[in-house]
């Protein structure tokens, strides 16, 4: 589904594209396009060799590779990640939670400094105590897709005093994928359940 030169934006910067850019450009920039490449590979193997991959056009709604709406929770709408990858649709990739498997997401909002880059000392307490996994900067720029593995059943949302929140979601739910990861995270998914545990007490 094409939405129109204004919603079009980069794969990899969350920039506007230009107006002229061709229908299956996906980046702004030559460099764009080769940090784009790079993320691509750095997935971890256990979401790419999962079918439930979906694209997402500019105002979050999951969308099939024919570029038709997709659910969180219909497997006929999800794809391979091949498939999703070289879908023109939308404006970028997501990933399904299922019930299948213990994958979970957590997602920081507004943990990063737009100025500086620096992540606020919550967030920053939360990425020590997952250790060693993949970690993602979320499409907005300013918040962080933190992927392990634990028993979540439920989506939680956990409001902080300073107005963010932290999301914990492993089932009925989608996630924005950027490829952009934060920092040297590794491809891998480390068990998060302690870290969940401890935001949920």
């Amino acid at each position: 589904m094409y939405d129109g030169p204004m919603t079009r934006t980069c794969e990899q910067c969350g920039g506007p594209l230009a107006i002229m850019a061709r229908s299956h450009a996906k980046t702004c920039s030559p460099r764009c396009r080769k940090a784009l490449s790079r993320a691509k590979t750095t997935l971890p193997v256990e979401l790419t060799t999962r079918d439930r991959w979906v694209r997402r056009a500019a105002d979050k709604r999951p969308l099939t590779v024919a570029g038709m709406a997709a659910s969180s929770t219909d497997p006929r709408t999800w794809s391979t990640h091949k498939d999703a990858a070289t879908s023109t649709a939308g404006v970028g990739l997501g990933f399904v939670l299922s019930d299948e498997d213990d994958i979970v997401c957590l997602d920081l909002d507004h943990c990063i400094n737009p100025l500086t880059g620096r992540l606020a000392p919550w967030a920053a307490a939360i990425l020590r105590d997952a250790g060693t996994c993949y970690v993602e900067v979320s499409p907005s720029g300013d918040g962080l897709h933190i992927w392990g593995r634990a028993d979540v059943r439920q989506g939680r949302k956990i409001r902080r005093p300073d107005g963010t929140a932290v999301e914990i979601y492993g089932t009925g739910r989608y996630i924005a994928m950027t490829g952009r990861r934060h920092g040297n995270a590794p491809s891998i998914l480390a068990d998060l359940s302690a870290v969940v545990s401890t935001l949920t007490a």
